[in-house]
């Protein structure tokens, strides 16, 4: 059964509701840590059964913990005392692999060494990989369409949930953390580590953004230097989003500073892992890179799950797709939620139900056929869809 339903939203617009929160963690937050650890993770394990088996094999390498460590960040540097723990488990086929715990080991380190300027992956991280086979019926489920050349079958019954597009606080959350994470501005500000948290906050028209940014401790040189340097920051991001979204917002960073009693957020590594915060896959933002709790979402953590058949990273992905090419594609259209759910066992491209929401003055009748058109085109490229999580065209975090 493929049943595909376009309905009409009967809601009001999230963007039209007296208050709105949103949220974004960066890059270097533990929590999107190990959800890109656990992502490339899977993603170089595809690679490397592709290149020696001829395919990818079953595996879902979707837990990983960090435990933070404990370390002394003071102006013009610090030292991280105790190391930063960092624990990578899931299930895979192992056949053929000489060493996997190194395999692992050294994926981690290439992703941290390449996303983490101030990490020493030598000194600062420990890493503890524990993957172990997979239980006969999924790897088996898994096998089962792969000896036939079939579509993969579903290895779970959950769903997958998107929305599009996004609206003023989810743009100016998401843009005011790649502002701050990205290269132009730290080559100006180094002093601004990969740790950035953003939590917007919406009442009527008024925007406001709270920042949490870890600070590097060795390009600071003193209390004043800090709080000149913030300020700067500020400036220029808040600038930075307003020119973005056209209205003003309100812009603070660290607002648990105390210059009074000396307390400022400085870190040595330029993440809290080191010592103020741990980390776990799937507690961060969603597949858009957001996390929207007055929006539909689901709970299934993306991150390391196999791209063939694992539903909980597959139809949240899809479900974006759809929803975006529905508002691009059909005039009428201002906004679409979508919802997929699977049965297990079942060709990942026959849904229990695709139910697209859509925001329309139009009567929906007028547009029906041509978003089911859209859902069934982007059912049939599922099966494909795999290809772009190795690449990394679709993000997980």
């Amino acid at each position: 059964m493929k049943s595909i339903v376009i309905t009409p939203m009967t809601f009001e617009p999230v963007y039209a509701q007296p208050a709105e929160i949103v949220e974004r963690k960066g890059i270097g937050h533990p929590d999107t840590v190990c959800d890109h650890l656990a992502e490339n993770l899977s993603k170089e394990l595809c690679k490397w059964y592709i290149q020696n088996l001829g395919a990818v094999m079953h595996h879902n390498v979707d837990k990983a913990l960090l435990v933070g460590g404990v370390a002394d960040a003071r102006f013009g540097g610090g030292e991280v005392k105790e190391p930063i723990e960092i624990h990578l488990v899931g299930r895979a086929v192992l056949e053929k692999f000489d060493n996997v715990e190194e395999f692992v080991i050294e994926t981690a380190k290439d992703w941290l060494k390449k996303h983490l300027r101030n990490l020493d992956v030598e000194r600062h991280v420990r890493i503890y990989p524990r993957i172990r086979p997979g239980s006969k019926d999924l790897v088996e489920l898994f096998e089962r369409f792969q000896k036939k050349g079939e579509v993969p079958l579903a290895n779970d019954t959950s769903f997958g949930v998107g929305f599009a597009p996004l609206d003023t606080l989810e743009r100016a959350v998401y843009e005011t953390e790649l502002f701050l994470n990205s290269e132009e501005i730290k080559k100006v500000h180094p002093e601004i580590g990969e740790d950035i948290k953003v939590m917007g906050v919406r009442i009527g028209d008024r925007i406001r953004l709270t920042v949490a940014l870890a600070f590097v401790s060795k390009y600071i040189k003193d209390l004043d230097d800090y709080f000149i340097k913030k300020e700067e920051i500020v400036k220029k991001a808040k600038n930075h989003v307003q020119e973005l979204i056209g209205r003003e917002v309100e812009l603070y960073i660290n607002t648990a500073d105390s210059r009074e009693n000396q307390s400022v957020y400085i870190t040595v590594t330029g993440t809290s892992a080191e010592q103020g915060d741990d980390g776990q896959v799937g507690r961060g933002n969603r597949v858009n890179g957001l996390i929207t709790p007055y929006r539909p979402m689901s709970l299934e953590a993306a991150a390391g799950k196999n791209p063939i058949s694992h539903i909980g990273k597959i139809y949240n992905t899809v479900a974006n797709k759809i929803s975006k090419r529905v508002v691009e594609e059909i005039e009428e259209v201002e906004e679409a939620y979508c919802y997929i759910v699977s049965q297990i066992g079942k060709p990942i491209n026959e849904p229990q139900v695709l139910d697209v929401k859509v925001r329309t003055g139009k009567d929906i009748k007028g547009i029906e056929e041509l978003a089911k058109r859209i859902a069934e085109e982007e059912l049939s490229f599922m099966p494909e869809v795999w290809k772009g999580f190795i690449e990394g065209i679709y993000p997980v975090a």
